[in-house]
């Protein structure tokens, strides 16, 4: 497993230079409500639309989300489509936008209607002009592209054949890459890869590279086979095919192809998945990231995707959930910071009309006592959260010294806890507040508690709560464990 968050620290540094067809995505959801009389057509009862920046414009969103920039060079028309286009660019923080316009032809519009129950495309309607541009837009590309190059980390031509990247442009644009000695990544959809000559990775999906190169492409050996011929003749460093539910794999000119299976998931929408793909790997290989891992996080980016309704963009924190193992988030993923947001996560627990409980503390040494009591606590409901006081709440009330752990390291600890749902850090002495934002049914403290010590007893039982204490285990106390380890040193 390669070190995700240093990977993502270096993917906020990064700059992508983004080249392609931008197209407007409209997506437009219902259900069949009968038949049309006029004609024997479906007539779609209309729940809800959305539009989204699509295309290349899909890549340039998903290049910003996993926290990289991104300028994006595109063209568009003269024309409603175009303006709102440009308008949703600019809305993006992370996106430096170059349009060029064209008053000759129409920005490429797709609208889809979408069964919002099955979510099955029925139907999608087009407004495009699928030819090269001009010589003279060609230029005014070129022009605007090239002198962008030396910012960029990486380049990525994002082709969808409707006319931006035109042969001219593709060899303007890679060559004057390499000599800046840029790397430069094409999603191709010229089956001619000749024509992408010189770029470091091609990332065609297993239909398109079985056609361009006349082969089965269905095993990872024909890919790998077929492939070796493809690299010599596009001149690139290597070439991954994407296969669907079938995974990826990626075949360096020197070196051994890597296979890595898809990951399982519910698919949504397939919609701009191949968008999410190559906007991982420019932004991991810009990041210093070698093959196999730039690989596997395009993977776990397409899962993701594909997961989601419409051309979605996958963040760094959704790529982090779907990478690391389950255990290793389980535990952060409990914890909330002081002021940090409790109420989405009471969200779901109170639809379902979960018994939730609370305790509290300081949790300086976990030892045997608070696990005794941490245990009975989650008997008690069917979800428990634990009040952690703060490093400083710690230090006022229990002198110099304390906490011998800072609040991280004992939020850490606490959610490894199977028994422990929640973990919320507090900055106050007490735990009032949370006691009555919570509302828990259980209020839990050791025995060595009386009933009207336990901070809340009097909010919990006033709508009707109780308060359980619970026998502590004799022998156990964090006082005592840090003297006695002092004690030692001394």
């Amino acid at each position: 497993m390669f070190d995700f968050d240093a990977l993502s620290h270096a993917i906020v540094r990064q700059r992508v230079l983004c080249v392609g067809d931008l197209m407007l995505d409209e997506f437009v959801y219902g259900e069949v409500a009968r038949i049309s009389p006029e004609a024997p057509a479906p007539v779609i009862a209309v729940q809800r639309s959305e539009t989204n920046i699509g295309g290349a414009g899909n890549v340039a969103r998903n290049i910003a989300a996993l926290g990289a920039r991104c300028i994006f060079v595109g063209l568009v028309g003269e024309d409603e489509a175009g303006a709102k286009l440009k308008t949703a660019l600019a809305q993006e923080s992370l996106i430096e936008g170059v349009l060029v316009c064209d008053a000759t032809r129409p920005t490429t519009r797709k609208v889809r209607f979408v069964s919002e129950h099955f979510s099955t495309h029925m139907l999608r309607a087009d407004w495009e002009l699928a030819q090269s541009a001009s010589a003279d837009i060609e230029q005014k590309l070129i022009d605007a592209i090239v002198p962008l190059l030396p910012r960029a980390d990486i380049v990525l031509l994002s082709d969808y054949a409707k006319g931006v990247l035109t042969a001219r442009v593709i060899r303007n644009v890679i060559e004057a890459a390499r000599k800046l000695g840029k790397r430069v990544i094409v999603d191709p959809k010229n089956l001619n890869f000749a024509i992408y000559r010189g770029a470091t990775l091609l990332t065609p999906n297993r239909k398109e590279f079985a056609e361009a190169t006349r082969s089965r492409a269905d095993t990872e050996s024909s890919i790998a086979e077929a492939a070796q011929d493809v690299m010599q003749l596009a001149d690139c460093e290597a070439m991954l095919v994407t296969q669907s539910e079938h995974g990826m794999t990626l075949v360096p000119r020197n070196g051994e192809a890597i296979h890595v299976p898809a990951h399982t998931v519910k698919v949504q929408d397939v919609s701009g998945a191949g968008d999410t793909v190559a906007a991982a790997l420019a932004v991991s290989l810009a990041a210093g990231a070698d093959w196999e891992t730039a690989l596997r996080m395009a993977n776990a980016a397409a899962a993701v995707a594909v997961s989601k309704k419409g051309t979605a963009i996958v963040t760094s924190a959704e790529l982090r959930r779907k990478i690391l193992p389950h255990a290793f988030l389980a535990a952060e993923e409990k914890i909330i910071a002081a002021g940090g947001d409790l109420e989405s996560r009471f969200l779901d627990w109170r639809k379902q009309g979960l018994r939730v409980g609370f305790t509290n503390g300081c949790f300086d040494i976990l030892h045997p006592g608070h696990v005794k009591v941490l245990t009975a606590a989650r008997g008690a409901c069917d979800r428990l959260v634990v009040g952690l006081n703060s490093d400083a709440s710690t230090k006022r009330l229990k002198g110099k010294g304390r906490p011998v752990q800072d609040e991280r390291a004992r939020a850490e600890v606490l959610a490894a806890l199977e028994a422990v749902d929640l973990v919320v850090i507090f900055e106050e002495d007490t735990p009032i507040k949370l006691v009555a934002q919570i509302k828990p049914s259980v209020l839990v403290k050791g025995g060595d508690y009386t009933r009207d010590q336990v901070v809340g007893h009097d909010v919990v039982e006033a709508y009707g709560g109780e308060v359980l204490l619970v026998e502590v285990l004799p022998g156990f106390s964090t006082t005592s464990l840090v003297d006695r380890a002092r004690g030692s040193k001394a």
